[in-house]
């Protein structure tokens, strides 16, 4: 957050949490540390600011390139997920392919994101049985696809 050390640890952890939910005054330079941090390829934290983001629904669809963006090329692949939500809390539309595409990622919470959102196509529903069946795959991953596939 960028807050002082020296500052006592009560006041810090009561302006992280004023800074986790903004008011709606808050979108445009959310939205502007957002390509600043894409600007200076900062890999670290534009989740937390896409979190932010997410909290605000459509108003805040001026962020949605630079979300794709990150979802597209971050090399933290931990920080899809939040990513991936944002993105369909600010705008849904047109994230069937990334749905579809998450059913292959690497981290389990974009996986299950995935499952639960990814459109009823055959091949979508063949690689959501795949999860279902796989030995190796997490337990919340294997339940979330059996709870998908259920009639």
């Amino acid at each position: 957050m960028g807050y002082p050390l020296s500052q006592p640890p009560r006041a810090r952890l009561g302006a992280d949490v004023l800074a986790d939910h903004p008011g709606p005054e808050a979108i445009p330079g959310l939205v502007a540390e957002l390509a600043e941090q894409w600007k200076a390829r900062a890999w670290c934290g534009p989740d937390t600011t896409a979190r932010r983001l997410a909290r605000f629904g459509p108003e805040a669809a001026a962020a949605v390139p630079v979300l794709w963006r990150y979802w597209r090329h971050t090399p933290h692949s931990y920080e899809r997920a939040a990513y991936l939500k944002a993105l369909a809390a600010i705008d849904p539309s047109g994230l069937d392919d990334a749905y579809s595409e998450s059913l292959w990622d690497c981290e389990e919470r974009v996986r299950l994101l995935a499952i639960a959102s990814a459109p009823r196509h055959p091949q979508t529903l063949h690689r959501i049985a795949v999860l279902r069946d796989d030995p190796m795959e997490t337990r919340e991953v294997r339940a979330a696809a059996r709870a998908r596939l259920a009639p």
